[in-house]
């Protein structure tokens, strides 16, 4: 028998003793080697440490109920089946506690061939799911390199189409990780000027003192170590268009040279006092709320104007629905042929936690943590417990109101830098501070990010 007792681990989670003894002595009896624990938080150390095939759990229980226990197992423990028994049956209890996750309803008080009946069929399900093949979706096809189908793309696409069509300059605003430069990219192929150079500026990249010559390019002697006149990226973008990334991180006096460059599309370079015209898109984009900065005095209200001819919007992943199964299965397939892997698919309860999940770093986020599902997931399907752990649900997670607001601040913190790895400049990026606050930050937070 594909179930055979043999071996299979079976944990009885319950506050009543007798029940517990009921419980374990038949299913010893049937060849089973059965664990026991009298409340949730004991559940879970028994399951942290020891490898449990079916987990028994009463309903009703003191400060944690079963339903949370029966959660906790589904998104944290991918080989192990959950059956429910409870002395107050109800339609309601029985059917949250399946949608819940546990694949059989027992009520008390039961027989010993219902429970036996129960556990086999428990056992069965996880055999099967153990051993069972799924079939790969079909590919979601890209539009300007985009993945998605949401209402709320769909308005990006047509941003992308008119602004195409124009050789007005356009501000492209979103959260760090939504794409702001697949957009600006979309617009330049898509307009007169594809077949010249599209060059891409990481404004926030650049160190202060060299971002002119960046920009505008030097002449020999301008400065120490200018050894040879060097063209800039301005140059270097004539008759095409120039991608300003990070535009907010400029400082005020750079802001200035700027405007002086939208107004009379001309360029001088550093220690030239020889204006050289230039014929060049300017697209802009920033993770920061302009108008707010114009009203504290640090970005200059005419220069805002002057980006602010038409503006695109790149919603957060998290408000585009369904798109984020879309780009998981095209990541997955990505990678798994990057990684010469047969190609992963992910669990339905899998995809439910993607989608739900709130992404604070977007698609980039998203992108990072499939390839790493793909990388270091063992077999080719995906479950819940292979996510990572700040996706899933834990029972014993204190998640009410109250903690106080440094608590939260920190948990989030530490979330960030799990999400991309401990890379500090994205947690950054991210969070909306510079790199010296996230490291004073850090001193006052404890615990690992994770």
């Amino acid at each position: 028998m594909a179930t055979s007792p043999e071996k299979k681990r079976i944990l009885v989670v319950d506050d009543s003793p007798s029940t517990l003894e009921v419980v374990q002595r038949n299913l010893t009896a049937e060849g089973y080697q059965v664990f026991t624990a009298p409340g949730v938080p004991e559940a879970i150390d028994i399951l942290e440490g020891t490898k449990v095939d079916l987990v028994i759990t009463d309903f009703k229980m003191p400060k944690i109920s079963g339903l949370d226990l029966v959660r906790h197992v589904r998104e944290n423990f991918k080989d192990t089946e959950v059956i429910m028994m409870t002395g107050y049956p109800s339609i309601q209890g029985a059917v949250e506690a399946v949608k819940t996750g546990a694949e059989e309803y027992l009520a008390i008080p039961f027989t010993d061939e219902e429970l036996i009946s129960a556990v086999w069929r428990g056992l069965e399900k996880l055999h099967k799911r153990r051993h069972g093949l799924a079939v790969p979706g079909k590919p979601p096809s890209a539009r300007h390199g985009f993945i998605g189908e949401s209402e709320a793309m769909g308005k990006v696409f047509r941003a992308i189409a008119k602004a195409s069509s124009t050789s007005a300059t356009v501000l492209i605003t979103g959260e760090s990780g939504t794409g702001k430069e697949l957009v600006a990219r979309a617009i330049h192929y898509g307009s007169e000027r594809s077949s010249a150079p599209f060059v891409p500026v990481n404004c926030g990249g650049i160190p202060e003192g060299l971002l002119e010559s960046e920009l505008f390019g030097h002449v020999k002697g301008a400065f120490t170590g200018a050894t040879e006149s060097r063209a800039g990226f301005f140059h270097a973008a004539d008759n095409g268009t120039i991608f300003l990334d990070e535009v907010s991180e400029m400082s005020l006096s750079m802001q200035v040279k700027l405007l002086r460059v939208l107004e009379d599309r001309e360029i001088c370079m550093v220690g030239s006092n020889r204006p050289r015209r230039v014929d060049v898109r300017i697209l802009a984009a920033t993770n920061k709320e302009l108008v707010t900065l114009v009203n504290k005095g640090a970005f200059r209200e005419d220069l805002f104007y002057r980006l602010n001819v038409i503006t695109i919007a790149v919603p957060p992943l998290r408000e585009r629905g369904d798109d984020i199964l879309l780009l998981a299965k095209h990541f997955v397939a990505k990678f798994s042929e990057e990684s010469s892997k047969p190609r992963s698919h992910f669990s339905d309860n899998a995809l439910g936690v993607l989608r739900n999940y709130n992404w604070p770093g977007n698609v980039r986020e998203l992108e990072n943590v499939i390839q790493r599902l793909v990388v270091m997931t063992d077999g080719d399907r995906i479950e819940v417990p292979d996510l990572p752990t700040l996706m899933r649900f834990s029972a014993l997670r204190n998640t009410g109101f109250n903690r106080t607001l440094a608590e939260v601040e920190a948990e989030y913190i530490r979330n960030v830098l799990a999400s991309v790895e401990g890379n500090k400049t994205r947690a950054a990026e991210i969070l909306g501070i510079d790199r010296k606050t996230l490291r004073e930050k850090l001193k006052t937070v404890a615990g690992p990010a994770s």
